[in-house]
């Protein structure tokens, strides 16, 4: 696994789809991700936890995809970028909080993005499911990268996208995007310097 925290701005380097969407997240300046291993979206947090001393990040394997992701909602509440990463099958143990956290906002918060990785031809699942259905069915921002460096510029920018709207935001990739490799330019590193806090009349008040 490389070092995915390499500062190096235009360098060119190989990365898995995993490894990019990782890298996306530090260039956003992440402090909070939160995961329970699902093949093929496992390797999202040990490439952050790999760094996270150096980062300012804060990684953890949860108990389940719904603790992970509720985890990561208190952390953006908290005015921390966060991120929660699973397969498909977990999308649907955390379904209820997806559900219920949508029209709900962020509080003004950090950018939360959720990371779905689904299982085309179920090579590492019980079954297939397409969760761009529930991101329409539940009005989830999300974007699907074609690519090494749309996984990775999209992550990016979707924690931006995340704090505009006020809401989660979706990453939807497939298993031959985060794990096979392919070419991705870095870019600036952000520094994660906010401090968690939490504030009872939200920024943005609902409407």
């Amino acid at each position: 696994m490389p070092e995915i925290d390499i500062d190096a701005p235009g360098k060119t380097v190989m990365m898995m789809g995993n490894e990019a969407i990782a890298r996306g997240a530090l260039e956003a300046g992440v402090g909070f991700i939160a995961a329970y291993p699902g093949t093929p979206s496992t390797e999202i947090l040990p490439a952050l936890a790999g760094v996270a001393d150096r980062r300012n990040l804060y990684a953890e394997w949860s108990i389940n995809e719904m603790v992970g992701l509720m985890n990561a909602v208190a952390a953006a509440c908290s005015g921390i970028r966060s991120m929660s990463s699973m397969k498909q099958n977990g999308t649907n143990v955390a379904l209820d909080l997806i559900a219920t956290q949508m029209p709900n906002g962020l509080r003004g918060g950090g950018g939360l993005v959720l990371v779905n990785v689904d299982d085309p031809g179920r090579r590492n699942s019980p079954n297939e499911q397409d969760t761009r259905i529930i991101a329409k069915m539940l009005d989830v921002p999300m974007l699907e990268p074609g690519n090494f460096q749309e996984a990775k510029d999209m992550t990016k920018w979707l924690y931006d996208l995340s704090e505009e709207l006020d809401c989660m935001v979706m990453l939807r990739t497939v298993a031959k995007i985060s794990h096979t490799r392919g070419n991705v330019t870095l870019g600036e590193l952000s520094i994660n310097d906010r401090t968690a806090k939490f504030e009872l009349t939200p920024s943005i008040p609902f409407i």
